[in-house]
């Protein structure tokens, strides 16, 4: 039976995503020829963590679709790709390329902050997001990142505080949020106020961020305990 890209796009939009590449392989088109197909065979082997996969397809997206909206995503996700596995270069040249051709959203900007980080360029970073939050200011990912940046610097506590605490408003029980707004209180000096925050955020949690967020406990009872 031949596949059928009706039944394709039904089974990813249900995360059914084995299946959804299944009916896309067996389509009797060529997806170097439909840009459409190559699109959803990118997603899917996205989803499926096959990135050299979906390199090929959203790169051939990139190249020869005329939607506008599956170049943006397939930028965006290229940029992901190259993100996670260290390729930092190539993830920063799909986003300017996105802002080359017009694509300006807080997305992009944030993005490019996570790589300018990665990269030790803190005033970068700090400079993206707050374009980004300039564009989206009631984005909790921008608002907590721009927060987290702000406090590693040192330099401006309070601020870094409340750029975290607008994050945990429009998500209470986000535990990178919470982290972030125990870590701006104890640079701001309030220890009682980063406990607080900082064990509900370890509770919320497992897992790698777990490790990181009870290094922040344990550093701010070890600077109590030396006061």
């Amino acid at each position: 039976m031949k596949g059928s890209l009706t039944r394709a796009l039904k089974n990813y939009k249900a995360k059914r995503y084995e299946n959804a590449l299944k009916e896309l392989l067996s389509l009797d088109k060529d997806p170097m020829e439909f840009p459409d197909i190559a699109y959803y065979l990118g997603l899917c082997y996205t989803r499926l963590e096959q990135f050299d996969d979906a390199l090929i397809y959203l790169e051939q997206v990139v190249t020869s679709d005329s939607d506008i909206l599956h170049k943006y995503q397939s930028r965006m996700i290229l940029s992901y790709i190259y993100t996670i596995t260290k390729r930092l270069s190539l993830a920063q040249f799909e986003l300017t390329s996105l802002l080359e051709e017009g694509y300006e959203s807080a997305q992009v900007y944030t993005a490019l902050s996570f790589i300018a980080y990665k990269q030790n360029s803190l005033d970068k970073s700090k400079e993206y997001l707050e374009l980004a939050v300039s564009l989206d200011p009631q984005n909790p990912n921008t608002l907590n990142s721009l927060g987290y940046i702000l406090a590693e610097e040192g330099k401006d506590a309070a601020k870094a505080v409340t750029f975290c605490k607008k994050a945990v408003l429009i998500k209470p029980d986000n535990p990178a949020y919470l982290d972030s707004l125990g870590w701006a209180y104890f640079k701001m000096g309030n220890m009682e106020e980063a406990r607080t925050f900082l064990r509900k955020a370890l509770n919320l949690t497992s897992g790698e961020k777990e490790k990181t967020i009870a290094g922040h406990l344990k550093e701010v009872i070890e600077a109590e305990h030396n006061d």
